[in-house]
């Protein structure tokens, strides 16, 4: 049961993302037909337009742009903090029909760093594994016998007696177990979701998570994404007391994010 570790990757996006921003958003207070809209939106006047709507405000253009993300090497309980963000759409891998043989699973650094703590994890991870077998094939066992006994061939019995082994089985299984996922924001949800979970204060998962998408975007349309970040990149730190203290840290770690996508 190897460890993992979170990789994304920018599947699709809207095309010329930031033209379609700025199109739309000059729609509104354009009498031009769509046609002469685009004609004479160049990249520069679109970078420059998406640049005014940041600087004002108007955040509802924004929406009109998408971005697809593969995402894997992420644990189960990653899933459960990002599906929070209810405006995207989510496909994840099922533990009702993909059986774990062998799970991946997350390590946590801190536990990574306590030789006493990791092995109380790994030995965790493998009990896990050998509850989920076990109980897997007591359920198979009997299911198909009974799936047999009503009159069906044994073959697609044991099919049919394996996927309703694992959708129970799956219960023992840990928090650590690894997942992968496509998830799709458009640019304005991304900005909620950057200022959540790019901060200091994010869990290290999603935040680890976070920063790579923020790059990913950041490379295909840099001035849409160049206020992109928590609070701090933005003015002060709306974390009040709970502030990690280190908003020049913070700033600094964003710009290089940025920077490194657009590389």
């Amino acid at each position: 049961m190897p460890k993992v570790q979170p990789k994304v990757t920018l599947i699709s996006h809207t095309p010329n993302p930031e033209k379609t921003v700025a199109s739309a958003a000059k729609l509104c207070y354009s009498s031009a037909s769509l046609g002469d809209l685009m004609d004479n939106l160049t990249e520069e006047k679109a970078s420059d337009f998406v640049q005014m709507l940041a600087e004002i405000g108007h955040e509802s253009p924004i929406e009109h742009a998408s971005f697809t993300f593969g995402i894997e090497g992420v644990s189960r309980a990653f899933l459960a903090q990002i599906t929070r963000h209810r405006m995207a759409s989510y496909s994840v891998q099922s533990q009702r029909y993909v059986r774990e043989k062998a799970f991946d699973y997350v390590l946590p650094p801190e536990i990574e760093a306590d030789d006493e703590a990791l092995s109380e994890f790994e030995e965790a991870m493998e009990a896990a594994q050998e509850s989920y077998d076990r109980i897997a094939a007591i359920l198979k066992k009997r299911r198909a016998a009974a799936l047999v006994a009503e009159g069906m061939e044994e073959k697609e019995a044991a099919k049919k007696a394996e996927k309703l082994a694992i959708e129970d089985a799956r219960f023992v299984l840990p928090n650590a177990c690894d997942t992968k996922m496509i998830v799709t924001m458009n640019a304005r949800s991304l900005y909620n979701f950057f200022a959540h979970r790019c901060c200091n204060r994010a869990q290290w998962e999603i935040r680890a998570v976070a920063d790579q998408m923020l790059a990913l975007v950041s490379a295909v349309a840099p001035t849409l994404f160049s206020g992109a970040g928590p609070s701090c990149c933005r003015g002060g730190c709306r974390e009040g007391k709970m502030s990690c203290g280190k908003p020049q840290e913070v700033r600094e770690h964003i710009t290089e994010l940025k920077q490194g996508g657009r590389a």
